[in-house]
C-alpha cells in the first residue's frame, strides 16, 4: 500500500486527522496499568505504530516506530522521538528488545502477519497488543445509531483468532473492561456519555469516521441530538449511564 504524503502507512491519512490527536487520545491509567503489567520486567521496549506514545511506559527505555510525520509531531515532550518506519520491516536485529508493544494500530498494518512476525523477531520477551474485536461483543446504543461505522470497523479489525494464530500457541487474549469515565477518547469509551460523541473533534480522533459518508455522520448527530433532547435515549439506553465498566471489544493480547 502506498504511503500518504505525511508518511501514514495504513488506510487512514493522519496528515488530515492527526492534529490534536494526543489531546483527545490520552492514556487511561487503568488501561495503562494492564499494558505495563503485561510488559513484565522488560527494560527495553519497542512500540510499533506508536503514534503519540499514549501507553508507552515512562520508567523504561522505549524505542518508538511511527510512519506518520503528523503523529510523530503529536508526541509529548516526555516521550522519546519516534523513528520513521513501518511494522513489516523493522530496522533492528533479532532479539534487540526485551519486549514489543503495539496499541490500537494493527488494523492499520497492510500486512498483519508480516508485522506481527517482525515484533516477534525483534523481541526477546513478550509481545503485547491492544486491539478491538471486529464484532460488537455486547449490545449497546451506538451501533444502533450508526451501524455503518461498525461495519467499517468490522472490515478493518483483524479477528482475534487470526492474531493469536500468527503469534503462536503461548498467546493469550483477555477482555479489557473500559471504565465509564475513561479518558482515552476512542469512540467506544463514551458508552455512558453519548453527548461527547457529538463533538466533531472526538469523532475525528476515531479513524473509522473518515470512512463514513458525511450524510451518515450528519444523520447520527441529528438523531442522537434529538433523542437526547426528547428523553428517548434515556428511556431506551439510560442504563448505560450507571455502568461502571463495559466490554466494548477492547482486548489485550500477549505472546510470551
Amino acid at each position: 500500500m502506498p504511503r500518504f504524503s505525511d508518511g501514514s502507512a495504513g488506510d487512514a491519512d493522519y496528515g488530515v486527522i492527526g492534529a490534536g490527536y494526543a489531546t483527545i487520545r490520552q492514556p487511561d491509567p487503568r488501561i495503562e496499568a494492564v499494558i505495563w503489567e503485561a510488559l513484565g520486567d522488560a527494560r527495553t521496549v519497542i512500540d510499533v505504530g506508536a503514534g503519540a506514545g499514549s501507553y508507552e511506559p515512562r520508567d523504561r527505555y522505549v524505542t518508538a516506530v511511527e510512519p506518520s510525520a503528523s503523529m510523530r509531531a503529536e508526541r509529548p515532550a516526555d516521550r522519546s522521538p519516534a523513528i520513521d518506519g513501518t511494522a513489516d520491516h523493522l530496522p533492528f536485529d533479532d532479539d534487540s528488545f526485551d519486549a514489543a508493544m503495539a496499541t490500537v494500530t494493527i488494523h492499520q498494518w497492510p500486512d498483519l502477519e508480516a508485522g506481527l512476525a517482525e515484533l516477534r523477531r525483534v523481541a526477546r520477551g513478550p509481545v503485547v497488543l491492544l486491539t478491538f474485536t471486529p464484532e460488537v461483543p455486547e449490545d449497546w446504543w451506538m451501533p444502533h445509531y450508526v451501524p455503518e461505522l461498525f461495519a467499517v470497523e468490522a472490515a478493518r479489525m483483524p479477528g482475534i483468532d487470526r492474531i493469536v494464530a500468527a503469534l503462536g500457541p503461548s498467546t493469550t487474549a483477555d477482555i479489557v473492561p473500559v471504565p465509564s469515565d475513561c479518558i482515552d477518547g476512542f469512540g467506544q469509551a463514551f458508552y455512558a456519555r453519548p453527548e461527547r460523541t457529538l463533538d466533531p473533534e472526538i469523532r475525528r480522533a476515531m479513524s473509522a469516521w473518515t470512512f463514513v459518508e458525511p450524510e451518515v455522520a450528519q444523520r447520527y448527530t441529528d438523531t442522537l441530538t434529538a433523542d437526547l433532547a426528547s428523553g428517548e435515549w434515556e428511556r431506551t439506553w439510560g442504563e448505560f449511564r450507571s455502568k461502571a465498566v463495559f466490554d466494548v471489544g477492547l482486548r489485550l493480547i500477549v505472546a510470551r
